[in-house]
């Protein structure tokens, strides 16, 4: 009888614990849910203010014209809305840009998981993240007066302004995103499958090709996805280095204005709030997250596809 009491209040303490418990566990999943759905809550934020700002454009020039007129001038007499030559300008200068940085950075990361010792890894490392924190604008100056001089001594032809210099500088600047991201992805691949491979007396470069980069697919590819992103929303560089010549070309050696460059330089003008000349830059803005939803949509499925054949 006198243990009675002390097993209730036993009892009821274990109660309290385990609501205690709940309700701490229930709180945590409720901050971690918000933390997650933040991010689809800005991304829906930025498409519904995108959208709602381009309406205006809209309901004055046709969706038909906007994707295939090829002459952009929207501040000029008569205006011109059809955006083919921003587009053909960020993609001209986002595939030299990939085509420096996936090669460079894949055998960077390569190099690093595969070859490097762990004393030239330290050293290495550090260096590639030190290029991804220099600032673009820095990277485009360096392109205006290092990079283009120097392709002119190869290319008499080529103009001051062109998307091949930047276009490379871009592609240098993501040499580090990709290496980074595709080096712990090849690092994290299981030991088990390099001893398999030694065994059957293939070399390291033939492991990294054929056990590796396969097993670490996944992780390559998001670098790939995120490479691509990163370049068609490069502003500075191709602002600076490229010029703001709307142009529908797909030379890069020559000169043409991107969409980021165009929102820069309408952005810094005088163009009243909600005329159709600023409404622009939000047309201009829900194309370029078009365009980079679709090579992220793209690149995943290939992505998958791949995995999928392996």
């Amino acid at each position: 009888m006198n243990n009675r009491p002390l097993n209730l209040a036993e009892s009821l303490q274990q109660q309290r614990g385990r609501q205690f418990r709940n309700l701490r566990e229930t709180a945590i999943e409720a901050v971690l849910f918000l933390s997650a759905f933040s991010a689809v809550a800005v991304t829906i934020a930025i498409m519904v203010i995108l959208i709602s700002e381009s309406v205006g454009l809209f309901q004055e020039v046709s969706i038909v014209e906007f994707l295939t007129g090829r002459e952009w001038a929207p501040l000029f007499e008569p205006p011109r809305y059809g955006i083919l030559p921003l587009v053909c300008g960020t993609l001209v200068t986002s595939l030299v840009a990939l085509c420096v940085s996936i090669p460079l950075g894949t055998l960077a990361a390569t190099y690093l998981s595969e070859f490097a010792s762990d004393s030239i890894r330290e050293w290495v490392k550090p260096c590639l993240e030190m290029l991804a924190g220099i600032p673009t604008v820095v990277y485009g100056y360096f392109a205006l007066l290092f990079v283009t001089p120097l392709l002119q001594s190869v290319f008499w032809s080529l103009p001051g302004f062109n998307m091949l210099s930047p276009g490379i500088v871009m592609g240098i600047m993501i040499v580090p995103l990709i290496a980074s991201i595709s080096e712990d992805a090849m690092r994290a691949v299981p030991r088990e499958l390099r001893e398999g491979s030694y065994a059957t007396g293939a070399t390291k470069f033939q492991t990294a090709r054929r056990v590796i980069f396969p097993a670490a697919i996944s992780g390559i590819s998001s670098s790939y996805i995120l490479a691509v992103s990163r370049a068609v929303g490069e502003t500075m560089i191709v602002t600076v280095a490229a010029g703001l010549q709307p142009t529908v070309t797909f030379n890069p050696f020559e000169q043409a204005a991107t969409i980021t460059a165009y929102i820069v330089q309408v952005s810094l003008g005088d163009i009243p709030h909600g005329s159709t000349e600023y409404q622009t830059i939000f047309a201009a803005g829900l194309m370029l997250a078009l365009l980079t939803l679709t090579f992220n949509v793209v690149g995943h499925f290939l992505s998958k596809r791949y995995r999928e054949n392996y």
